[in-house]
């Protein structure tokens, strides 16, 4: 560090309330001490000036998703205000990003938390609201008699994959003025080559480029490990701050101070390249920043200011040795072209999320109410980043990744419990998440009789378990749930599709359910997806879910026209449940029991959603209202137990178990009300948990995953 940047990430170390500020520093810009009389257009009355950080958000969420469109392309604010604290990747590591807004010649801190020049430090801007839907994220600040506000906005296109193939997110920054006069206005956005590698002692390079009417700066290692992670985070790939170049517009790459003091003392960028390259990431922290003019602001916001954050990675993952590239090279011949065009199209964009987004709120709030509506805006974006769209051979496959619980690839029973969220808004989707596991099975030698667990230890390498060995077998679990999701995915495309589908899948699918057909009605000692509780014999819930499973092959019978195999199994479905309620049936009569052998004993019967989504009615009227009414009785603060040998939940099962009670409101409240509790107050500023304490409301590990997925199911119905 330079002996004029020597405290970097410690300067600004603001709370969460509204209107905190700068006050460490004894000289404001301008040469104004910190103690003069404020500056008039700081204290125009302003009624919005009252409005707390959150804003009119419906819920405070536990970290605000910022550029969340992939699994490395994954950042978020584990705060509830934009400036004074650094956004992060979803493990907890720093990708800093910061925000100066210079208004009549002072530049206020917007976002981040920088060390200021030490001859020229920030103010901060005051954050009077925050606004979460499905796609955007958009905060709201005032200072100087100007409002300023700044929208991360990823795209998410259902039913577009050339669209949706773009790794590319927006940032908009627009301002006006609200104290009734003009002021000159520019914004100002870097970020760090943080963004390019889990180790900040990796040596990156850079470059700029200016291509079809976009300034491109961009990053990437100067020797990259090629399909390899550091913390989670991709060691190849190159990492792209783009703009459109318009009148107004500088840029720089350069060292974070230098950087940042031209803007604090010239307000213009240098439109130069550090020379000195490739060096460490934390050597002088290179960033790479853009400053647009605004201009003179009025009233009226003017056009906004657009920066796209990409992250492009060629090969994308591999799947058995080969390596597969991104799915939006089908449609453009490079990286500028595409990035080009993502600029081009944002207009139409931002009109199409602010559709979708409605279209979501109206849905869940019309299903749940508002507080579910609210759970399903924090959860899309989380759900869908999870995945990367690919081609193999031309075909588009979609790879997801078990994100922080084990970084497991394809894995069947994380792809199961967000199975709602396609439903909803992609069916296709989940066909393209179910090729690779249905090639694997069918074409590639998978040596088992029941379905895979994943198709790799580790993202974003399907390297396979074709010896049989080092995969965490789940027989029951995972058999059933490819054939509950095939099932779910053929009852939502039109007929002709369903008959290919179920006919071209047919051996593999009536192997698995064959396999259910002889040990889902009492399964064995077995793991299953909630492994973190344990292998366990006779489990209740996991017989229903083969149950379902084996009524799941009807319908894929029937969509492939064969009625007589349709017939047989949803007959052996149908006289296994009949069996399983007298088995699963505590001796109290007043609930089902965890295990077949454990008296006295119960869980949540999450698998009964799965029987309500495919409309199968294998499971009895009088038994949903049995459970609903014994779940009633072990409510807890932020929600109901998993089951009776812990306090923690699963936040996905908990709404998949409101989805499946969904005509007994007062249960389907309950839990929807304990979850979105949670999820206000949650001490713990990460991407959204799914499993946590309800009593403690404190996490119990995992974030970020594409399970929360699941608050979807009720919209499912």
């Amino acid at each position: 560090m330079t002996s004029a940047h020597p405290t970097r990430r410690r300067l600004l170390q603001l709370g969460t309330t509204a209107g905190a500020g700068l006050a460490l520093s004894p000289v404001l810009p301008g040469g104004r001490p910190a103690d003069a009389a404020p500056d008039p257009a700081d204290t125009v009355p302003d009624p919005a000036d009252a409005v707390p950080a959150r804003g009119g958000a419906p819920i405070r969420p536990p970290a605000v998703p910022l550029a969340v469109r992939s699994p490395y392309l994954n950042t978020w604010l584990p705060a509830d205000n934009l400036p004074g604290t650094w956004p992060t990747f979803w493990t907890g590591r720093v990708t800093a990003m910061t925000g100066l807004a210079t208004v009549d010649g002072v530049p206020y801190l917007f976002m981040g938390s920088p060390s200021s020049p030490l001859d020229y430090p920030f103010p901060t801007m005051r954050q009077v609201a925050l606004t979460v839907t499905a796609t955007k994220s958009e905060f709201v600040l005032r200072q100087a008699g100007i409002e300023l506000s700044v929208t991360f906005l990823s795209p998410i296109t259902p039913g577009d994959l050339r669209r949706q193939s773009q790794p590319l997110s927006y940032v908009a920054i627009s301002a006006r003025s609200v104290d009734g006069r003009p002021h000159d206005v520019s914004a100002y956005l870097d970020i760090s080559g943080e963004w390019a590698s889990g180790d900040a002692g990796r040596s990156i390079t850079w470059d700029q480029q200016t291509s079809d009417g976009v300034v491109s700066l961009s990053c990437r290692q100067s020797s990259p490990d090629v399909l390899a992670e550091r913390g989670d985070t991709a060691e190849w790939g190159t990492v792209v701050l783009s703009s459109v170049a318009r009148p107004g517009l500088t840029w720089q790459i350069g060292a974070d101070g230098d950087v940042r003091r031209r803007i604090a003392t010239e307000h213009t960028l240098a439109g130069t390249v550090d020379a000195d390259k490739p060096r460490p990431i934390n050597d002088r922290y290179p960033v790479f920043a853009f400053n647009q003019s605004l201009g003179t602001v009025t009233r009226h916001a003017g056009e906004p200011f657009v920066v796209s954050i990409g992250h492009l990675r060629e090969p994308t993952v591999s799947y058995l040795g080969t390596r597969l590239p991104p799915l939006w090279r089908t449609y453009w011949p490079d990286g500028p072209g595409m990035i080009a065009e993502f600029h081009r199209d944002y207009p139409a964009a931002a009109a199409r999320c602010a559709t979708l987004d409605r279209t979501i709120e109206r849905d869940a709030t019309r299903a749940g109410g508002p507080r579910y509506a609210a759970l399903c805006a924090l959860a899309f974006r989380q759900a869908y980043a999870a995945t990367d769209l690919v081609s193999r051979d031309g075909t588009p496959w979609a790879f997801l990744k078990e994100i922080s619980s084990n970084g497991n690839m394809q894995t069947v029973d994380v792809t199961y419990p967000s199975m709602p969220v396609w439903l909803y808004a992609d069916p296709a989707y989940l066909k393209l998440i179910l090729a690779p596991v249905l090639d694997y099975a069918e074409n590639r030698g998978f040596p088992k009789t029941f379905a895979p667990h994943d198709l790799g230890a580790h993202y974003p390498n399907a390297d396979g378990h074709l010896s049989g060995e080092g995969e965490e077998d789940m027989p029951v679990e995972e058999s059933a749930n490819m054939l509950i999701m095939a099932a779910a995915y053929l009852a939502r495309v039109p007929a002709a599709e369903r008959r290919a589908y179920a006919t071209a899948h047919d051996r593999i699918f009536r192997q698995w359910a064959d396999y259910l057909v002889d040990n889902a009605l009492d399964p064995e000692f077995q793991n299953q997806t909630d492994d973190f509780t344990g292998f366990i014999a006779h489990s209740v819930n996991l017989a229903l879910k083969g149950i379902v499973g084996i009524g799941a092959m009807s319908l894929i019978a029937a969509a492939a026209g064969d009625a007589a195999d349709s017939r047989r199994y949803r007959d052996t479905a149908r006289e296994y449940i009949a069996r399983w309620q007298r088995m699963a049936l505590d001796p109290s009569g007043e609930h089902l029991k965890l295990a077949y052998d454990r008296d006295g004993t119960w869980s949540l019967k999450y698998n009964g959603y799965a029987d309500a989504v495919l409309g199968l009615r294998l499971v009895p009227a009088s038994v949903a209202r049995l459970e609903a009414d014994w779940y009633l009785r072990h409510v807890a603060t932020d929600g109901i137990p998993l089951d009776i040998r812990h306090t923690y939940t699963k936040a996905d099962w908990e709404m998949w178990t409101a989805a499946w009670l969904k005509d007994h409101t007062a249960v389907r409240d309950l839990l929807i009300d304990g979850l979105y509790r949670f999820a206000d107050t949650s001490g713990q500023r990460v991407p959204m948990t799914d499993w946590y304490d309800v009593v403690a409301n404190r996490q119990q590990g995992f974030q970020a995953r594409p399970v929360v997925g699941g608050f979807f199911a009720l919209l499912t119905l």
